[in-house]
């Protein structure tokens, strides 16, 4: 028997069609959650510039993290507003960068828990 609806006996003769919307909110979900991590490591690298007794070093890595985290939201949203378009349009150059801000990303964080 298949999973396939209208393909039982007697069923309609209709051609199944899966939906091809739902992998695409799903996808801009996913974009959604990594912008929204994104922004706490973004916060948690911030964190030590807030010390009383933070210098240049601490001040720099919140900027860049800052930098970083904007960064990845304006691409985040530029990539779902792609998705929200019939058919998807493929991310050739948003993906590539969001995968490098993400590694400097965590490049940066690296450097805060040596700090």
């Amino acid at each position: 028997m298949s999973d396939r609806p209208g393909s039982e006996a007697g069923g309609s003769s209709e051609e199944w069609t899966p939906d091809h919307g739902a992998s695409a909110e799903r996808t801009r979900f996913a974009w959604r959650r990594t912008a929204l991590s994104a922004a706490v490591v973004g916060l948690l690298a911030a964190r030590p510039a807030f010390h009383p007794d933070a210098g240049v070093p601490q001040w720099t890595t919140a900027a860049l993290s800052g930098l970083g985290w904007s960064a990845l939201v304006a691409i985040a949203y530029r990539r779902a507003r792609a998705l929200r378009q019939r058919p998807p349009h493929p991310g050739r150059r948003t993906i590539p960068a969001y995968a490098l801000i993400t590694v400097a990303l965590a490049a940066l964080a690296g450097l805060v828990v040596m700090l």
